[in-house]
């Protein structure tokens, strides 16, 4: 695991220098460098991930979580990471008002997405009492 982490390290900043070389010629190229890149890590993290989210799954299902629940859970964490990287890139390509846009949007996704588990939680709650 440690040399795979090694090995992105050195593939963004790559596609980094890349990037800011670009830049001093042709702002596109030097963001689609940049899109590219996430976009390449973010597939190999899901494919990493794919295994220890399948044993997530197992060991919730059998500890009695519903499986909606761990959906919930699931999307929350994909939401959190492509807002990050998205308002990242537009903070990159010099567009800060984009990027505190989308990280407001990310928000708003998560709040709508957790109501459930919050309408669960306050009955949960109200049981106990």
């Amino acid at each position: 695991m440690v040399d795979s982490c090694f090995s992105v390290g050195i593939f963004c900043v790559c596609g980094a220098l890349i990037s800011v070389i670009l830049r001093q010629y042709c702002a596109e190229h030097s963001l689609a460098v940049s899109v590219a890149v996430s976009a390449s890590v973010m597939a190999g993290a899901a494919v990493v991930l794919a295994e220890p989210f399948a044993q997530l799954r197992t060991m919730m299902i059998s500890g009695g979580v519903p499986e909606s629940y761990l959906n919930i859970v699931f999307k929350a964490m994909a939401i959190c990471c492509i807002t990050h990287i998205s308002a990242q890139l537009c903070r990159d390509s010099g567009e800060g008002a984009m990027g505190a846009a989308a990280e407001l949007w990310g928000r708003a996704s998560l709040a709508a997405i957790s109501l459930p588990v919050l309408g669960e939680f306050v009955s949960l709650m109200d049981r106990l009492m």
